[in-house]
């Protein structure tokens, strides 16, 4: 699940501080409120991943439920692909054939592969981040096989 908030101002270096102990509060109370509950609820930021085990009519209301208890909060549903993956942030989870689950890195379609030009004018440090940046996404998102 995503949640979508409207409105809130992000000039304060407070407000990311702020608004991830309203959206805990939110949860808690979303939460606590609903007859039937997620088996698991792990968020970042404005990604949610959750697992259901009620049905899709019991799912949906669910997702009604939570969509009612604040008018700027309203959450979507992305629900596990017939390949049995899910995306979560930079991650493509997946659920093997014995259960486990396995990863690799999530690229959402809208991906350009563009990142900073070298020749750009940027301090090198700025440049080199870059790269060290997608080795270590790359040596922590990816499975280790062989």
């Amino acid at each position: 699940m995503h949640e979508h908030t409207h409105g809130a101002p992000m000039g304060s270096p407070l407000s990311p501080v702020m608004a991830n102990l309203f959206m805990e509060e939110f949860e808690k109370k979303a939460l606590a409120t609903s007859t039937l509950k997620p088996g698991f609820w792990f968020r970042y930021v404005d990604d949610t991943i959750s697992s259901w085990a009620h049905g899709l009519d019991n799912l949906h209301r669910f997702l009604e439920h939570i969509n009612s208890i604040h008018p700027s909060i309203k959450f979507t549903l992305e629900m596990q692909k017939e390949d049995k993956t899910i995306p979560f942030l930079d991650v493509l989870l997946i659920i093997q054939e014995d259960g486990s689950l396995g990863h690799k890195v999530y690229r959402k379609q809208t991906h350009t592969d563009r990142y900073l030009h070298y020749n750009s004018f940027h301090h090198p440090s700025i440049k080199n981040s870059v790269c060290k940046t997608l080795i270590n996404r790359a040596k922590t998102i990816c499975e280790v096989h062989g």
